[in-house]
């Protein structure tokens, strides 16, 4: 009867840690750093934007000279901006192109978070692949980074310094 007991005591002090336990929230991440699975299957994420034709705003950039350029932009699990800023880790993709196949690019964003660019808010800019990877330049290097095609995406993105470096939410 005493291990009995015993028994009964054991499984209601488990019970009661698990139960806490799935009480705690979780906490929020202090950095994310993307890997080839970040932007996977990105067509299947919240389609935030979709603009066609001339932006002057984006020059050369995201076929934004280009008439017939389609500009898609995904945020992935429908993230919003907590307050004035996005969350650590919110990621998002941005698909350009036209029917001619002239222009045909994905690039990406991911609030990476752990001061890894805090003039910038934390933000890390990626060329992809259309499989979703991130893309490896002539040398296998990839194409990623705070200053990413020697800062251009970071000093066209400070225009929207004021809504977190996003143009379009």
């Amino acid at each position: 009867m005493r291990n009995f007991y015993l028994f009964l005591l054991g499984f209601m002090l488990f019970g009661t840690v698990v139960s806490v336990q799935s009480c705690t929230k979780d906490e929020e991440p202090t950095e994310v750093i993307a890997d080839d699975n970040t932007f996977a299957n990105y067509e299947s994420w919240s389609l935030d934007a979709e603009r066609q034709g001339v932006d002057p705003s984006l020059g050369a950039a995201h076929g934004g000279n280009d008439s017939t350029t389609i500009r898609k932009v995904y945020f992935k699990d429908g993230v919003s901006r907590s307050g004035t800023e996005y969350p650590i880790g919110a990621t998002i993709l941005k698909y350009s192109y036209n029917a001619s196949g002239s222009v045909n690019m994905r690039t990406g964003m991911v609030k990476r978070g752990n001061d890894f660019d805090p003039d910038h808010n934390d933000w890390e800019y990626f060329v992809i692949t259309p499989d979703g990877k991130i893309a490896k330049d002539a040398d296998g290097n990839t194409l990623r980074g705070a200053n990413l095609m020697n800062g251009m995406c970071v000093g066209c993105h400070s225009g929207a310094a004021n809504k977190d470096y996003i143009f379009t939410k």
